[in-house]
């Protein structure tokens, strides 16, 4: 399967990765939906975790919301893994034309991707709800930046990651150039990802192109339209893969 997948890779010249939480899982980050992220919020906040990091949520309880967020979906101390590193070495022969993400840690960036569509945003970046002045992840994680745990901006506004949070929209630009990288492709990777998010596993719905592969440890919706399907750490896949091109 992995000869099969080189091969697929060299003949390709416009791969398009689709990726998910299983691709950061491998660098130690929890998926937030997962038992222990479930017993987290029910226990500690009363809430489900899709309630905890909802827009709703941030506006009623300003305070809670960063307490959860800031234990549970950030992870200072994460490094990309062997799958990010692969990808970005892919780009950098120029076979991989972007990489479209669910994620929100920015690791594919940490790797050295450039072409990054991150539908839901990233905790690498936040911004003030006054002035829009941005800010880093490290300001935010600052108690000194902080009242009650609210990171706050020189004008005196509530800093707000940069991240879609639930009862929001997909920013319009991510979702075209996503879309429309996708529907160029001749070769679409989708990796760690069951397909159970929307709007966004919805996108894979524009491919047209030669191969789809899936490399995902349980089953996805794309399982059945897949020309070549993995069962393995996509960690181990794509760094054999993308070494023996």
């Amino acid at each position: 399967m992995y000869e099969e997948l080189t091969k697929i890779l060299r003949e390709s010249n416009n791969i398009v990765f689709f990726g998910g939480a299983g691709v950061s899982t491998e660098s130690g980050i929890p998926d937030f939906r997962s038992e222990t992220g479930l017993y987290n919020a029910k226990t500690n906040y009363g809430k489900s975790p899709e309630e905890m990091i909802s827009i709703d949520f941030f506006e009623e309880d300003t305070s809670s919301f960063y307490d959860y967020y800031k234990k549970n979906l950030i992870a200072t101390w994460a490094k990309p893994n062997a799958a990010h590193i692969a990808l970005a070495k892919l780009e950098e022969m120029g076979k991989l034309k972007a990489v479209v993400t669910q994620n929100i840690d920015g690791l594919h960036q940490l790797a050295g991707s450039k072409v990054v569509y991150e539908l839901h945003g990233s905790v690498q970046r936040n911004i003030c709800r006054w002035c829009g002045k941005k800010y880093d992840l490290n300001y935010i994680m600052d108690e000194k930046n902080c009242h009650n745990g609210v990171p706050k901006c020189s004008c005196g506004g509530v800093v707000k990651p940069d991240v879609v949070l639930y009862g929001e929209c997909l920013d319009d630009d991510c979702v075209k150039g996503a879309t429309r990288a996708i529907a160029n492709a001749d070769t679409l990777i989708i990796g760690g990802t069951s397909l159970v998010v929307y709007p966004a596993a919805g996108f894979v719905n524009f491919f047209r192109g030669r191969h789809l592969v899936v490399i995902n440890m349980s089953p996805t919706g794309a399982d059945n339209e897949a020309d070549l399907l993995i069962r393995d750490p996509i960690g181990k896949v794509l760094e054999e893969a993308v070494r023996n091109i």
